[in-house]
């Protein structure tokens, strides 16, 4: 543990009650192609990481909705799927990164760099996460069987992720939207091998118009005393975004999933907006490996992330202000630069809808600090479904 700073060892829970409706109208109804989605959690904890630094990549995942919450709402939307599945539309109250740079192998792990998203793909407040959503409307086009093509309109709200806004959910009137962010998302999911080795190839982009901080001009309360320049928003940003899953081998006699899939991804973000402006991972999942315990699964992955170099020149500046560490832009230490993750786990299929995972992660560099000495962490995930 780094001394001088207060940081500290120990340990930490963090966790999510939920429930989740999926309504199928055409079998209860007629309405051809229409179903509803809806999504509620409570939530409580805290993820480990913070108490020896990190605020980059958090090592529980499940944490966060405006802080400990009892019921919060999470999504609530109908989908309308025409022409045996080649078009999709979807209205509501919608996560961005639910269907964007999105991908459900991911959250095999626990770490915040992986699980859910990419982790930088949510530094952009205009690019809604979990367990928040916005209003919006998505459009797919599937050409092919093996190729789609989607995009849509999520209209950004101010103070998402704070409490006053979020806490709950529920304020689902529009007096806080300040712009838009359109994404657009290419797809190719070939079957390799006769129909034994899936992958899922995606390139995404997303323009948005939302007036953000600038993390140099804007990096901190007061920062015409940093630079002596004047305060500045920059009105839109980019992200760009290419994730790849692949089965390289599948095991004989196996299901479906029974095999060993490459994970592979990177994101871009303006780093005039965004803490992360570079995030680099890769990994294996491996289930199905192990005969009398088909279920069981096994997972690594490895992730980089570049941190801004206009904020870690404001957080330069703030120290030869006088700023103390911990108070930094971020909540830093240091000037921020890059950091790497390592996660390790073991899934354990106990029983129908509920495993049990041992985990391990390394941090180098927390938080990207080079001012933190690295640290490991051991701890476990659970994860059970009642229905």
């Amino acid at each position: 543990m780094t001394p001088g700073y207060g940081l500290r060892k120990g340990s930490s829970n963090a966790g999510q009650y939920g429930f989740e409706n999926d309504t199928d109208w055409e079998r209860l109804a007629g309405l051809t192609g229409f179903s509803t989605h809806a999504v509620f959690v409570g939530r409580y904890g805290i993820p480990a990481s913070r108490m020896f630094g990190d605020n980059v990549a958090p090592s529980q995942e499940i944490y966060g909705a405006g802080g400990n919450v009892a019921v919060h709402f999470v999504y609530a939307y109908g989908e309308e799927t025409l022409w045996h599945g080649r078009f999709d539309v979807a209205a509501g109250r919608i996560p961005f990164l639910n269907d964007f740079s999105s991908n459900p192998l991911y959250c095999n792990f626990m770490n915040n760099a992986f699980c859910g998203n990419p982790k930088a793909s949510s530094d952009n407040t205009a690019h809604s996460s979990y367990p928040d959503s916005v209003w919006a409307v998505r459009f797919r086009v599937r050409p092919s069987v093996s190729t789609y093509f989607q995009t849509g309109v999520y209209f950004s709200q101010e103070g998402i992720y704070g409490v006053q806004q979020y806490r709950t959910g529920f304020k689902l009137n529009g007096a806080d939207i300040n712009g838009e962010a359109i994404p657009i998302e290419f797809g190719w999911e070939p079957i390799f091998d006769h129909g034994t080795l899936p992958g899922h190839y995606k390139l995404g982009y997303a323009r948005d118009t939302v007036d953000h901080q600038d993390v140099y001009f804007d990096g901190n309360e007061n920062p015409w005393a940093l630079t002596g320049l004047p305060r500045r928003r920059d009105h839109g940003a980019n992200a760009a975004w290419a994730l790849v899953d692949q089965m390289l081998y599948h095991f004989k006699g196996g299901a479906k999933d029974a095999g060993i899939t490459f994970l592979g991804g990177f994101y871009y973000n303006d780093e005039k907006i965004s803490m992360r402006s570079q995030q680099y991972e890769g990994g294996f999942l491996g289930r199905g490996f192990w005969a009398a315990r088909p279920k069981d699964g096994i997972g690594i992955n490895f992730s980089y992330i570049r941190e801004s170099a206009l904020a870690a020149k404001t957080q330069e500046l703030q120290l030869l202000q006088g700023v103390l560490p911990g108070n930094l832009l971020n909540g830093a230490y240091g000037p921020q630069s890059y950091g790497m993750n390592l996660e390790v786990n073991y899934q354990i299929h106990v029983y129908r809808g509920m495993t049990f995972a041992p985990d391990f992660q390394y941090y180098f560099n927390p938080g990207g600090q080079r001012t933190l000495r690295d640290t490991a962490m051991l701890g476990f995930k659970t994860h059970i479904e009642l229905f």
